[in-house]
């Protein structure tokens, strides 16, 4: 892929980023989904929170890496974090104030975003980690425990771990592009995106 696509390809992803921030509207109420690794796959991208939260993380971690190395750590830390939530969420434990959080992720995440905030790497991780719980508690709780078998199961975390990695690699793309070309850009979309989560802790 040339330069020129690939700066069209991070400032349409960026676009995207930007205006779902301000038309999304929540995807996964109390309705369960089925397991199967199509249903994980396709499950990140049913609630504007999920996607929204995993491709700012993304594009957090591209503004402030210092190799590319760094890039990879906070999205490796919340597919980590997000899978130990799913085995709580799909073991049935109970965990507070899950959708709350969601929605603070997004507020949180979103100011770092706008703001360009660079934190030490351990609080950077602790930071997206920390919600990431909340997020995979969310998709492990809206598949029935009992009603599938584990392979299926597997499948179906399987399935949302790898959309979420692609989310974040999205976000990755986008705020590389941003970071030397358009830093304005990437801090509307954070902001937009800080403020559909203060929109859903509001409501």
């Amino acid at each position: 892929m040339n330069r020129s696509a690939c700066s069209r390809l991070a400032l349409g992803a960026t676009l995207s980023f930007a205006a779902a921030s301000a038309l999304a509207h929540p995807g996964h109420d109390a309705a369960t989904v089925g397991a199967s690794l199509w249903a994980g796959v396709l499950h990140p991208f049913t609630g504007a929170d999920h996607l929204l939260a995993m491709a700012a993380v993304g594009v957090w971690s591209a503004l402030g890496a210092r190799s590319a190395a760094d890039t990879l750590r906070l999205p490796l830390a919340f597919v980590t974090l997000m899978l130990v939530g799913a085995a709580l969420g799909l073991a049935g434990l109970a965990l507070p104030a899950v959708e709350p959080m969601i929605a603070a992720s997004l507020l949180v995440v979103g100011v770092l975003v706008a703001i360009r905030a660079k934190l030490p790497a351990w609080a950077g991780m602790a930071v997206v980690g920390g919600f990431a719980v909340f997020h995979g508690y969310a998709h492990g709780a809206e598949l029935p425990g009992t009603a599938a078998a584990l392979s299926a199961v597997l499948a179906y975390v399987g399935g949302f771990a790898v959309a979420t990695m692609a989310l974040h690699l999205l976000g990755i793309v986008a705020g590389t592009y941003l970071r030397h070309r358009a830093g304005w850009l990437a801090r509307v979309a954070g902001a937009g995106v800080a403020l559909y989560g203060a929109s859903l802790l509001v409501a």
